[in-house]
């Protein structure tokens, strides 16, 4: 098992309200920027991301979909509903973790991100990281993984292995890749479902949780 360094003083930390602070300038900062400018020029909201700012787990996907363009907020709709249920079977609630994606607006047409959409959006991201410092990153499909692990590898290859997210700071935090929520709904099988729960159960071991047997299958 992967043993990530303690996080170094002064790469988070702070109060819950404090950190809620600094992810709020990084908002403010974002849509100054607007690296998404270049690429994608019609969205309706921003969907930066929500949640505990002190979350022991953080959950990352790589876009918004037309839902959470509607409403600003990662993760709703049929593939929300579900995450939502992996999170409660997990034995934790929705409002104890951290949700955020690569990009922070809707690609048109539920695009999948091109390699310059998520590289001129992931350092926003990687400081989201660093201000939540979470014990465990969750990875939700291909190109959330490949963002957060620098690696072009398959997902057959990533999946269910214990990884390193790392940053100049010193922070290390342990990464479990699994399967999108969109794409577990596309291919809702036994066996695919088998396999994200065993991923999620990883992460409940590490973390020390009593997951609610049954809710995630």
């Amino acid at each position: 098992m992967i043993e990530p360094k303690p996080t170094p003083v002064g790469v988070s930390g702070g109060s819950g309200a404090e950190r809620q602070r600094r992810l709020d300038d990084l908002r403010a900062r974002y849509e100054r920027d607007a690296p998404h400018a270049p690429f994608i020029s019609s969205y309706t909201n921003i969907v930066f991301g929500e949640g505990d700012p002190c979350a022991r787990l953080m959950f990352i996907g790589e876009a918004p979909g037309e839902q959470e363009d509607l409403t600003g907020r990662p993760f709703v709709g049929r593939a929300g509903d579900l995450l939502q249920r992996m999170i409660v079977a997990m034995g934790l609630e929705r409002e104890r973790v951290y949700i955020a994606n690569v990009l922070k607006v809707r690609p048109p047409n539920n695009a999948t991100p091109t390699l310059e959409e998520t590289r001129a959006s992931a350092p926003y991201l990687f400081e989201q990281i660093e201000i939540v410092a979470p014990e465990v990153i969750v990875t939700l499909g291909l190109p959330a993984t490949r963002t957060i692990l620098e690696t072009e590898e398959s997902m057959g290859r990533l999946r269910g292995l214990w990884s390193v997210f790392r940053r100049p700071s010193g922070l290390e935090v342990p990464v479990m890749p699994t399967y999108h929520p969109a794409y577990l709904l596309r291919a809702y099988t036994t066996e695919n479902r088998a396999k994200v729960w065993s991923d999620l159960l990883k992460v409940v071991e590490r973390l020390g949780l009593t997951p609610r047997r049954g809710e995630g299958q």
